[in-house]
């Protein structure tokens, strides 16, 4: 992703992206679309955790899943009844070319006939097989770190790194998230969150329940 955003893309209102979102897919819609994908992908953000926690808590408004960037294509092959819209600083590119494309890092997979989004596909930064923060690129870490599969074989995103990136603005969804996912984070799991933010965002005010 390049620091500096193309001209042009359109800007919905939240109404018009509510509506967009109305039935967005489920992880197990495309866990089985996924199988044959060899790149490392995953469920991300407010998914994850459920996934973690064993079943929904909440609502959510999308499916977020997660893949190396030079993987992408491969999970693009997998929905050809789907169009990619590039998502960045609150625009959207309609059916985004590679320029778009390799200035942004968010793509909303869209069902052309009825206009809806079905899934959000993040194109993450990796080097030499492995995953590189976007918050931060000295956190550097194994795929196999930080994925995490349910028992009907869905991988996650580790929810310490969910709660990482849900601390930049949090909202009363991420105060939630962060509220009921910690009793059930380990010891390591703790350690590595208070390690991280005091990192990225020094002086958060997670970083107090963390220290108990």
């Amino acid at each position: 992703m390049r620091d500096e955003l193309p001209p042009g893309g359109a800007v919905f209102s939240d109404d018009e992206i509510d509506a967009r979102w109305a039935q967005a897919w489920r992880p197990e819609q495309v866990v089985e679309r996924l199988s044959g994908v060899e790149a490392p992908w995953y469920v991300a953000a407010g998914w994850a955790l459920d996934l973690f926690r064993g079943g929904q808590t909440r609502v959510h408004a999308d499916l977020e899943i997660a893949v190396p960037a030079a993987g992408s294509s491969e999970v693009r092959a997998c929905f050809p009844e789907l169009v990619c819209d590039a998502v960045g600083t609150g625009r959207v590119w309609e059916e985004a070319g590679a320029e778009v494309l390799a200035a942004t890092h968010q793509t909303w997979f869209r069902d052309p006939r009825s206009g809806r989004y079905q899934f959000d596909v993040f194109r993450e930064p990796h080097e030499r097989g492995m995953w590189v923060c976007r918050r931060d690129a000295s956190v550097r870490l194994p795929y196999e770190v930080i994925v995490e599969r349910t028992e009907a074989g869905i991988p996650y995103l580790v929810p310490e790194l969910v709660l990482l990136f849900k601390a930049k603005a949090v909202r009363a969804k991420d105060q939630a998230d962060f509220d009921g996912v910690l009793p059930l984070l380990g010891r390591a799991g703790r350690e590595a969150l208070r390690g991280w933010l005091e990192l990225v965002h020094p002086g958060h005010p997670w970083l107090a329940r963390l220290a108990g």
